[in-house]
């Protein structure tokens, strides 16, 4: 895969003080990285710690999910898998407003027990954006901002969006003038797999991933983003559980470098930023990632 960035971008990254370079371990990575900006290679450390679908597309992958975990999930799943249906075809026609109802107070499946908050997209999200970017389930930082990515986490991801001229705020410019407001083509909307952080804080379960997905469906329905960025494991496997085998127990790393589909929409699974702050020395991977969905938006898929 070769980058070519236009001049707005390349006098961008100049006016930065980029320079190119290529990680120590080429030879590892799927294609060459490209410069990596300033601004992400800066970000300080910290601790560990589509198109619109139609119904009956939304019902099918509902009861696909249900007859796959009918057999040998607990009761509480089975439960959940049969509610999925139902949801969908609930889902299906709703407007901005009344989607942002429906997740502030779902009660499809368990991770809703005991969230203080769902986590929605930011209340100045664009509505519509050629970039979609999936996110782990929420954090504690997430819950109490109410939107994904908060924190030092957050800083990193706006770092990578600004690197490529892209927003998630609908109100503010980037790389361009101040007064212009974000177009599809620079926005980038941003949402978690799941929207709910239980109390008692574990992963989600395959039924819950399926559950929650109906949602997403409809924000791609409503956004229709040209390329999706599934960031971390869970988001990986909420988008692209129905169509590749064994997804669940293939690590993230062996997902990159290759383009999936998602609504016909292609999907480049990355490291999730709160990662890449622990392991930085992946920050180099996780641009090339970044630059493959970049391109794949220019080829049309």
């Amino acid at each position: 895969m070769s980058l070519a960035l236009d001049p707005r971008q390349r006098a961008m990254l100049q006016e930065m003080g980029v320079h190119v370079w290529l990680p120590a371990a080429a030879a590892d990575l799927p294609v060459a990285a490209p410069a990596l900006p300033a601004a992400v290679r800066a970000t300080p450390e910290v601790p560990n710690n589509a198109i619109e679908s139609v119904a009956t597309s939304i019902a099918t992958t509902g009861a696909t999910a249900q007859k796959s975990l009918k057999a040998s999930a607990p009761p509480e799943a089975k439960e959940t898998a049969a509610s999925t249906g139902v949801l969908a075809a609930d889902v299906v026609s709703l407007d901005w407003p009344a989607l942002t109802q429906a997740i502030a107070t779902c009660q499809a499946c368990p991770l809703c027990t005991g969230r203080r908050a769902a986590v929605l997209a930011a209340s100045d999200a664009p509505r519509l954006a050629d970039w979609l970017l999936v996110g782990e389930p929420p954090d504690d930082a997430d819950e109490r901002a109410g939107a994904p990515f908060a924190g030092a986490a957050g800083q990193l991801l706006d770092n990578m969006l600004k690197a490529l001229g892209l927003s998630r705020h609908a109100g503010s410019g980037v790389a361009a003038p101040a007064a212009e407001a974000v177009t599809a083509d620079t926005a980038a909307y941003v949402t978690p797999i799941v929207k709910c952080r239980p109390a008692q804080t574990r992963n989600p379960t395959q039924a819950e991933l399926a559950t929650c997905e109906n949602y997403l469906r409809r924000e791609v329905a409503l956004v229709r983003p040209k390329v999706i960025l599934a960031l971390g494991r869970f988001a990986a496997q909420g988008l692209l559980q129905g169509s590749v085998p064994g997804l669940a127990g293939t690590p993230l790393g062996q997902l990159r470098g290759q383009i999936y589909r998602y609504q016909g929409i292609p999907v480049i699974v990355s490291y999730p930023p709160s990662y890449l702050l622990r392991s930085p020395q992946h920050k180099a991977r996780a641009w090339v990632d970044w630059c493959q969905a970049q391109e794949a938006l220019r080829r049309g898929g």
